[in-house]
């Protein structure tokens, strides 16, 4: 199959961070033509003139819309875009000059309708920028990247890395409205039409993530809220393991309360535990800071997602409401044509 790239990018007031990815573009080893389509969601900081800068150099389409959020400006890119394969990104990543041959290589030998590929942290990111990203790839704390390569057809690819061919999409209606958790949303509905995901681990991307803590756990305790929707509404996919959150939050509680009968063990265990993401972080960052950061990071990983897991498996399975009427901030009203 002779495929032609589109590049899939919505940016919300983030003009310098497309600067850098657009560069990285500019700097593929990938011979053959391909398309970048930048999608404006409605920002009050434009990113046209600096994607007008790199016209000479990128097959380039900038678009201007309304605020709907993420996955409907993915939607409405696509929806214009060229290309019959589409690579979706997100705004805050910058690619290896590699990036776009691995995945044409990928797919000529082993073709499928979506893949994803992970993240890591580039030198040039700050020691929070990099706890982080450590926090959220660890094996430790998420088990790697989210899915295994031993079972490439149940690998649930993020949007912020993630391949999906027109005919996928086509099929689908590509994402909902729901924010975050559009991606696995997405990808279990291609499994449900029968297209097949895959992980490129080398297709990675550099990922700069949120750049302080309070954005950080924002972000994680959306993520716990939207799994129990997302089990609701795919109840196959629902895991036991997506509790491990909560439970490793509850049992942290339960372990300090133990210390006043004098019972230290279960506290001991999750000291443990912090020693080992400890070394590990400082083995893979080499940095005493970007370690003690670490911990930082993964326990408000664990707190953010676990809070807001319980609150909406709660609200979810025992409200008689519907999700949207719950958290209607999790959902865009707004849908473009």
């Amino acid at each position: 199959m002779d495929l032609y790239f589109s590049f899939i990018i919505p940016v919300f007031n983030r003009p310098e961070e497309i600067k850098e990815l657009l560069e990285s573009l500019t700097e593929q080893t990938y011979t053959k033509p391909y398309e970048v389509v930048i999608i404006e969601d409605g920002s009050t900081k434009s990113a046209k003139g600096v994607v007008e800068g790199f016209s000479n150099t990128l097959n380039v389409t900038y678009l201007e819309k309304e605020n709907s959020g993420p996955g409907d400006s993915r939607n409405y890119g696509m929806r214009r875009a060229k290309g019959n394969y589409f690579i979706v990104l997100d705004s805050d990543c910058i690619l290896p000059p590699h990036y776009l041959e691995t995945v044409s290589r990928s797919l000529s030998t082993d073709y499928v309708d979506c893949y994803g590929g992970p993240d890591a942290a580039h030198t040039s990111f700050s020691a929070v920028q990099k706890a982080i990203n450590y926090a959220m790839t660890s094996f430790w704390t998420t088990g790697g990247i989210r899915g295994s390569k031993k079972s490439v057809d149940k690998f649930q690819p993020r949007s912020f890395n993630m391949g999906i061919s027109k005919k996928a999409f086509t099929a689908t209606g590509g994402y909902g409205n729901i924010h975050p958790g559009e991606d696995p949303d997405l990808t279990i509905r291609m499994w449900n039409k029968g297209f097949r995901t895959k992980l490129l681990s080398n297709a990675f991307v550099y990922h700069k993530r949120r750049i302080d803590w309070n954005k950080f756990f924002i972000q994680v305790h959306k993520f716990g809220m939207v799994r129990p929707i997302l089990n609701k509404w795919h109840p196959t996919t629902a895991k036991f393991t997506y509790w491990f959150p909560t439970l490793f939050c509850f049992g942290f509680l339960v372990s300090t309360v133990l210390v006043f009968f004098g019972i230290i063990w279960p506290l001991l265990g999750y000291a443990i535990y912090f020693v080992l993401l400890f070394f590990d972080s400082l083995f893979k960052n080499k940095s005493l800071v970007i370690a003690f950061l670490s911990l930082v990071a993964v326990m408000i990983q664990f707190y953010g997602y676990g809070y807001g897991f319980l609150k909406s498996a709660f609200l979810v399975n025992f409200s008689h409401k519907q999700p949207k009427e719950i958290f209607p901030k999790l959902f865009f009203k707004t849908k473009t044509v």
